[in-house]
Parts: structure tokens; sequence; C-alpha cells
């Protein structure tokens, strides 16, 4: 068994379903937790082990400090001894701001600013020439040297193209004993500067001293004061003026540009920061994009009229101001609310939309009088955009977003930096430039950055780019070459972002930690799943011990130790089935042992399907890294998009393809990337999107209430004998509506602790014990079980429970169909992972009556799946595919590429390199293609299945 050092040793661990189980994890090895999915693996890795380490390090602090935190329950265990500081690398971590970045997240960008703000050169906005700034003794030896023999005038600026009559300034100047001006390039006397025009842009300086440069010898003092003088009273910026010349030379201890005189403050980190005010765009506050009004969306069809509700936001006519002025408009353009929009002069739509001020005179024939009109409208448009700015209200800024289109900021260009901060270069590259290359292709920047860098320069860089190389490579090494600094963190799936914290984490060089990873390997291609499993030996290798929560074949066979929980899911899980070395798998009959040595297999079709004959064609997509690509979806199949991470799959299909189809058949409104056309929507009726966002963001959202059950099971409460007594409502047995539920966790069952600088924590509430309802609530029964007993069942348990109720009954059926029945039917949202939450979606879907001619979109349906899961799924998915519906998968996993009828290779790499079709056809089709990185291991696939020699064989 080894002593507590070289083992993490867990006695009696019940938390949810494990069986109080013992169990000895070697430390500093690499460590695969696997089994089925609901089998209890994350109960044993994170809500044991990580819960017990978060737990102890709270321990740690003051008194003072665990009274703000409140207290973490000590997860269900005996005794854990040997538990090293423990650091969980999750899915669902990553922040959601907008301001967060692949950058920021890795702190390379904080590297880069550094670098920029001690090693770039400062270039004018306005001449582009390069930035210069001088000391006060440099000017001096400037000037003797320039100017020898000749007189000049020493100014300070003090109004730059501003408008004013500036009499206090004037006056200002004369009592601090100066006597003459320079206004509009004329030197005057103070009081003949006091007429300047008022109207007029001016530019003023103080003429601080008149004097000669002699040869030789001069006192420099005289110079040295006046300089200084007129450094304090013009900002660190002074001119020289020849005398008999017009055009004056800027010195300035700041970076200045010496034609246009234009200057930039000293450059510092911030100064290439769009979270801080000194680097931000002024125009996107550093969000690198603006919410802009879409005169399209206010007027979605010029058919109708103004009456009938042409005007979107306004509605249908109704008797308010708004009304009233359309109405003078219509008299001023001679037009009728009741004529359909195409028919309404421009010059009028104008004034609708922008707004504007207008008086008017109209005869009256009738009455022989002339009556006077004014206009003094907003404008639909401008209205729309002040709510979406200023209304503190989270419902009018959604209503205002309807009618307004994101696009890229047209100041910064994207940048999310201003104006100055983009003109100071290393090596030719501006900071934005930089953030816009992919991580390879900043990698091969940086090689040998310091050797082309000179002096001073060189010197400086030098640590700063050494620090930059090693992040740059722990990113190259974890597969994620393909993404650049600035693509933002909300766009990174979760297997992305997981692997940039672990990127990270080797960076960092901790040792002695214990490091807990959920299945690192989600969106990671075959062939970059060496690169991963490197990287965690390299994080082993440290002197850290790595727990992995995964299915992947590579990562359990290449581990140092497997433990594998079941033998089933849920109840009938939580137990180990075996432990030890990969070598030794075999040993044991477990399911999991069974996939890997080929004694259970998820069989190829012997044929497949031919499809309806008609597709959907998608034309010219150009979005992210598409170069102009045609892509083809046969009908009636099952479809795999494939390729490396970064190629291009998401864009096509969830970027392109979905929105395109979206608005097609619901009106959505997510703008697609470009395309030139798409032909064939007419062949299917409607689109399915089931990605693996959350199904609910708080503890009140669970399956039950997600699929619609519990609306029946609400429905079914209120029909009992003494539910009808009472008088109690479907509603009273809702957590969400006052009366029937608990009220002092509001029905939510948990009370939450904010941890202000750690996640919130959810502990039982005190008064219902997490049941959600109150007593007399609880007290109304069917079959013996209140409706909080029905919300703690499995999802199996609740199928034979409501045997007899088909409407419950065929949605629970669907939900254990897709591999879902060890969850409870009220389990919180929040602890579903994210392939848990798209097979809850997936069985909402399929719970509805299905045309048989639907168009389903899946994202990854094998994430957090067992082998056997796996299998389970794609029966429910083929069934779906048999009927007629259409299923179009983006995936990684060879056991559903190998399945499908037609596939969609795109590559040829990720990022740059990516965005064209490789490949496209049935599997064994695409295993013939040489350039395809997918064949290589599709081929693998197929081969035992004998699926290629009949083929080869038929061929011949």
């Amino acid at each position: 068994m080894g002593t507590a050092e070289e083992n993490i040793h867990i006695q009696g661990a019940r938390v949810h379903n494990l069986k109080d189980i013992d169990l000895s994890i070697p430390r500093e090895k690499l460590v695969v937790i696997t089994g089925l999915s609901g089998s209890g693996k994350s109960s044993l890795a994170f809500d044991t082990l990580y819960a017990e380490g978060q737990r102890r390090y709270i321990e740690t602090f003051s008194a003072y400090a665990r009274q703000f935190l409140g207290g973490l329950e000590r997860p269900d265990v005996d005794k854990i001894d040997g538990l090293s500081p423990v650091i969980a690398i999750e899915q669902k971590t990553t922040s959601r701001s907008p301001r967060s970045t692949v950058g920021t997240i890795t702190e390379v960008y904080d590297f880069l600013r550094l670098l920029f703000a001690r090693a770039s050169d400062a270039y004018s906005y306005n001449t582009g020439k390069k930035m210069v700034s001088y000391s006060d003794a440099q000017i001096v030896e400037l000037i003797l040297e320039q100017y020898s023999d000749k007189r000049i005038n020493i100014l300070a600026p003090v109004v730059r193209s501003r408008k004013g009559h500036y009499r206090e300034l004037f006056e200002q100047i004369a009592k601090q004993g100066f006597l003459k001006v320079r206004v509009d390039g004329e030197i005057l006397d103070i009081e003949r500067g006091m007429k300047v025009d008022r109207y007029k842009t001016h530019d003023i300086e103080i003429v601080v001293d008149r004097l000669a440069i002699k040869t030789g010898d001069q006192d420099k003092s005289r110079l040295e004061e006046s300089i200084k003088t007129a450094m304090y009273s013009g900002d660190d910026i002074l001119m020289v003026l020849e005398e008999g010349s017009d055009e004056p030379r800027y010195f300035s201890r700041h970076l200045m540009c010496p034609e246009s005189g234009i200057s930039y403050p000293i450059p510092e980190p911030n100064t290439f920061s769009f979270n801080s005010p000194k680097g931000m765009c002024p125009e996107c506050n550093g969000l690198g994009h603006i919410h802009q009004v879409n005169p399209a969306k206010i007027i979605p069809d010029k058919k109708l009229s103004i009456k009938a509700g042409g005007l979107a936001p306004l509605g249908t006519f109704k008797k308010s101001w708004a009304f009233k002025q359309l109405e003078t408009i219509a008299l001023r353009y001679d037009f009728d609310l009741g004529d359909p929009i195409s028919k309404i002069p421009e010059e009028a739509l104008d004034l609708i939309i922008n707004g504007g001020n207008e008086r008017f005179e109209v005869n009256s024939k009738s009455l022989g009088v002339t009556r006077q009109y004014k206009i003094d409208y907003e404008g639909i448009a401008t209205f729309i955009l002040n709510q979406f700015r200023d209304s503190n209200s989270s419902s009018i800024r959604r209503w205002a977003k309807e009618y307004m289109d994101k696009v890229t900021c047209p100041e910064c260009d994207g940048s999310r930096l201003k104006k100055s901060s983009l003109y100071f270069r290393v090596d030719g590259k501006n900071i934005a430039d930089l953030a816009q290359l992919d991580i390879a292709e900043l990698y091969s920047f940086f090689q040998e950055l310091d050797q082309r860098l000179e002096g001073d320069q060189q010197v400086i860089a030098a640590e700063i780019i050494k620090e930059i190389r090693t992040r740059l490579k722990f990113l190259l090494d974890v597969g994620l070459d393909y993404l650049s600094l600035n693509r933002g963190s909300r766009t990174l799936s979760g297997g992305e972002a997981q692997r940039i914290r672990l990127a990270t984490q080797i960076g960092s060089q901790l040792v002695g930690v214990l490091y807990i990873l959920d299945e690192p390997s989600i969106g990671l291609h075959q062939r970059d799943n060496q690169r991963l499993i490197k990287s965690l030996k390299a994080l082993r290798d440290l002197g850290n011990s790595v727990i992995v929560v995964e299915h992947d074949k590579d990562m359990i066979l290449e581990a140092d130790h497997v433990i594998d929980i079941g033998p089933r899911a849920g109840k009938h899980g939580g137990e180990i089935i075996s432990e030890g070395p990969p070598s030794e798998l075999h040993l044991h009959h477990t399911l999991t042992a069974d996939y890997l040595n080929g004694t259970r297999e998820i069989s190829v079709p012997k044929q497949r399907r031919a499809g309806s004959g008609k597709s959907i064609r998608l034309e010219g997509c150009t979005g992210h890294n598409l170069k102009n690509i045609t892509a083809e979806f046969p009908l009636g199949k099952l479809i795999c998009v494939t390729g490396v991470s970064g190629s291009g799959k998401s864009t096509l299909v969830n970027g392109t393809l979905y929105p395109i189809m979206n608005a097609h058949y619901f009106n959505g409104v997510k703008k697609p990337m470009p395309y030139k056309s798409i032909t064939g929507l007419e062949h299917i009726d409607k689109v399915i999107d089931i990605n693996q966002a959350p199904i609910g963001r708080t503890p009140r959202s669970n399956p039950a209430t997600y699929t619609g059950v519990f609306s029946e099971i609400r429905s079914l409460f209120a029909k009992t004998p003494e539910a009808a007594i009472r008088g109690y409502k479907p509603g009273r047995f809702s957590f969400n509506v006052k009366g029937g539920r608990c009220e002092t966790c509001q029905g939510g069952g948990l009370r939450v602790i904010e941890m202000n600088f750690l996640p919130d924590v959810y502990v039982d509430c005190e008064t219902c014990n997490g049941k959600r309802f109150n007593r007399e609530t609880l007290e109304i029964r069917y079959k013996g079980k209140s409706i909080a007993d029905v919300l703690e069942m499995t999802v199996n348990e609740a199928v034979n429970f409501f045997e007899h109720i088909p409407k419950i009954h065929r949605k629970l059926r669907t939900i254990r169909e897709v591999g879902l029945g060890y969850i409870t039917l009220g389990q919180q949202s929040t602890t579903l992972s994210g392939g848990e939450a798209q097979r809850v979606k997936l069985a909402t879907e399929l719970s509805k009556r299905d045309t048989g001619n639907t168009f389903y979109i899946l994202d990854e349906p094998t994430t957090g799946l067992h082998f056997e899961d796996i299998r389970v799924l794609m029966e429910v998915i083929t069934q779906l595919v048999d009927k007629g519906n259409t299923v179009l998968i983006i995936e990684h996993n060879m056991d559903v590429i190998k399945i499908a009828d037609h596939i969609i290779d795109i590559g040829l790499e990720g990022g740059r390199g990516g965005g064209k079709i490789i490949a496209t056809g049935s599997p064994e089709e695409i295993c013939e293609h040489p350039e395809s990185y997918t064949a290589r291991f599709l081929k693998q696939e197929l081969q035992p299945q004998g699926v290629l020699e009949t083929e080869n064989q038929g061929n011949a």
C-alpha cells in the first residue's frame, strides 16, 4: 500500500452515490479516473478531494476572515490523509466577461504590455515620423548648436486649436510677468491679444524669452532658466521660433512629433491595456465593438403601412405623442399613415428614423387660412440608442438591442485601444498586430526578436521576451496554436478554456500540488492528444500529482494508474471496480476494459444510408478563417463535420449555417458569418440546435422543469383527493411561486454564501432541509410520495413510478434513452456537465412529435461520455436519422465518426492554416485521402472491422 507520503488515502467516502469507498491514490503520478457517466467520478475527484482541499485552505484563514466566508461543510468522508494543496481545472471556470481574452487569462498580454512600455518606438499618427523626447540639458545643447548666431523666441504653448476669447487667460499671463503672446502665428502685446475673435479657432503661446544665441562660451544660465519656465507653463512642451521664420521647432520632455508638435505621454503598461482609461478606445470603452441601430430592423417590411405596425418599435396605430408627430410629418411630406412605407418619400423616412427640427406652413383651402406647424422629433433610431445607453432597466436595454447590430468599433477598428497606443511599435508591429496573430505565428515572431532589437532595447527586452516565449510554448504544447491573444474567453469551448488554464498552471511552475482536471481532451482532435498527454506528464514530472477525470482511450492507456468506478450509474455505481496500471486493465472484466480490449465495440453499420437525394448547399463562406468554401449537406443522413481543433468547424456550422437556418425558419436575429448563397432550405421543416450551454444558470433550474415534465407532475399532484379538498392548484407545487414553497429559501432549497474572492458556496436551507416546500405542501402524497420525494427520484426510478401516466412516462423514458437515467429530476442544472445539459436538451426535443423532416445540429455530444454511454446515445441518434431526419454532428470521437453516412473534413491545420474542405464522402472514402489527419485515425478504427478489406476487394 505504501506510506502516507507516497499515497493519498481516502477512507469511507460517501459523497453523493459513493458506496463508503476506501482508496489509495499514488502521489506524483498521472492518475485517470474513468467509468460510466454518473458512476461517481466527479463525486470522488471534485466533491470529495477538491472540496476537502478547499475546506482545509479556508481553515488556515484567521477567525476574523472566516466569519465573512461562512463555514464550508466537510465532505461526507471519514478520513483523507496525504492531501496536498489542490487546484481544480474545470470546464466551467472561464470568465464570461467581454473584457477577458486568451491574452489576459494566460498573462501573455501583460508581458506584451510591459515589453511595449519599456522597449517600443513611438511614431506620430500625423506624420508617421519617429517621436522624440529630450531632457532639459539635451534641449540646451540642441538650441546652442542649431541656432548659433541667431535670435530666437522661446514659446510655451497654452492653447491648441480651440475657440474662445481667453480674456482670463491673458490676465493670468500678465500677472505672471509676461509681456507678449503669440496668437495664431503673430507676436502681440497681451492687451492686443485680448481682442481675439471668440468664434474662431486659436493657437496661443506665451513668449517666455527673446534672446540671441552667440557662438563660443555663452552663459547658459539664462537659456536654462527660460527653458525651465517654458516647460512649466507649456506642460512639458516648448517651441523655439527663429526670428524671421514662421515654422517653430518643438521640444518636449514627453514623446513628441518634431514636425506637428503632437505629444504622447511616456508609455507605461496601462497605456496598452484596453481595461484601463489610459489605454482603452474612448468610443467602445475597450470592447472593440459598439451597438448600432439597424434601420432594416426598425422597418422589417416596407409593404406594411405605419398604421399597420410597419415601424416595429412603435407597433400598430394608437393615440400617442409619437404618432401625433408622425401625423405632422405626414402632413409636411404629403403622405398618409395608411400608405405602404415603400411609398413614403426618402426625406420623410430619414426624418422619422433619425429625427430633426422643422417649421412649415399649410394653406387650408376649405377654411381659407394658413396654419403653422412645428416638427421637433427625436427620431426612432436616436430614441432606441438613448434607451440602450441610459436606461437602468435590463428589459428596456434588451428591447433596444432587438433593433441594433453589434459592429466593429469604427474608431479603433476592433483593436480596443486608443489611437496613440497603436503607434508604439516593436520590430515594426504594434501590440494589436501581435494580439491578432495566432499563437504559432506569435511564437515564431518572438523566436529571434531579441537579436533584431538594438542597444538598450535589446538589454531591456531580453528577460521579458524570454518569459513570453516560455508561456507561448506551453500554449503550443497543449494544442492551442490556432488561437490568438485577442480571442474573447467567452467564445472558447470548455476544453479550450481548460487547456489554457492548464498551460497557465504549467507556466507557474508550482511543485507539490494536486491538480484535478475534468476531461481536458474535450474538443481536441486525436492528432493533438499526444501533445496534451505530454503536457500533463510535464506537470507530473515537476513534482505534482495529476488526477484526470477522462474517457479518452489514449489518455487511459498513457496513465500511470487507472481507477475505474461503476459498475453502472447513479445508485448502481459508486464502487471501485478496478484500479492499477493500464497494463492490468484486461484482468478486470469491466465495461471500460471490454471496450479497450475490443470485447465490446460500437459496430460500423453494414450499409451507409442513401439519404433523400436532396441537400442544402452553402456557398462562399468566409467567416473567421474559412477560405471562401462551399459545403454541401446531404439530407436524410448522419453527417459528421471533422477536423483538427481550430480548423473552422464551429465557424461553418454554428457561426454560418445555423444562424441562416434559424433566421429562415424562426426569424432568429443572430447575424451569420459572411457567405454568398444558400439553397435547399425548402426541403426541411425546421432546425434544432442542441448545444452544451447550461440549461439554467441558477439552482432553481433542473431537468424536470427544463423538459416540461414537472408541469405534468404538478398537475397530477393537484388532482389528488387531499389536494382537491384543500383547494390546492398546480401552482401550490411550484417552488417558484409563493404559497407552497419554503419562504426561508424562497423555494431554492439552498442558501447562498457569497465567498467574495472565491466561488459562491451553497448550503442546505435550515428550515426545509433542502426540500424546497413548506410542511403543508409536503403533506400531499401521490402513491405515498411527496412532491419533494419525486424531485429526489432518479429518472430510472421515476420511469417505473409514473408508468401509468402516458404524458409523464413518455418524456421520462426519452431522458433515460439518452443515457441520463442516473440523474435526479430535481438535480440543480448548475451541477450538470456540458454533455449532460446537451443530452437533457436532446431528450426534450426527442419527446416532441418529430416531423421526420427536421435538421438537428449537435456540437460534440460525446463530451463526458463513456464508451457505453456513446453507444446508447448513438442508438437514439440513429433512430432519429432512420425516421428521415438529418443529424449534423461536430465531432472528434472516432466511434461516432466511423458510423456517419457522410463526413465533411475541414483543415488541414487549425487557425490560418485551416478553413478549407479537405475531403467529403463516406468514412471509407475519407480513409483514402492522403492529406487528411482524420483519415489516418479513421483507417485504424475501420480496419479491425474488416470494412476496408471488403471495400477494396469489391473495387478490385
